[in-house]
């Protein structure tokens, strides 16, 4: 029996190297097994320019926060996008206080003849 001391299998050793992060045991998922992924994760590859200087500036904000900077722009776009539906649903909400709404009227009499 060894003496060398069980490593936990969690997330965090995983992500912290604890685990290994040896290059012999690294290979690419098949192109099935990607796209299986992206399914399953409802994800969609894009294709958008930017400047240079903005994603110099997500990968200093990334390796800072110890991420991808990948990861962040799409963590930054979801947050910009979920604010923005908040605000428009609030802005929505505000325009029609006060206001009927059509459905919301007594339906009108016809008179029988």
């Amino acid at each position: 029996m060894s003496d060398t001391p069980k490593i936990p299998d969690t997330d965090e050793a995983w992500e912290n190297g604890d685990l290994g992060r040896d290059e012999r045991f690294v290979k690419r998922v098949e192109e099935t097994d990607d796209k299986a992924i992206d399914e399953s994760l409802g994800l969609r590859m894009i294709s958008i320019r930017l400047h240079n200087s903005l994603i110099e500036e997500f990968k200093v904000i990334a390796a800072i926060h110890g991420i991808g900077y990948q990861t962040l722009m799409r963590q930054s776009l979801t947050r910009f996008a979920r604010g923005e539906m908040k605000r428009l649903a609030k802005d929505m909400a505000d325009g029609l206080k006060g206001k009927a709404l059509v459905h919301d009227a007594p339906p009108k009499r016809r008179k029988v003849a």
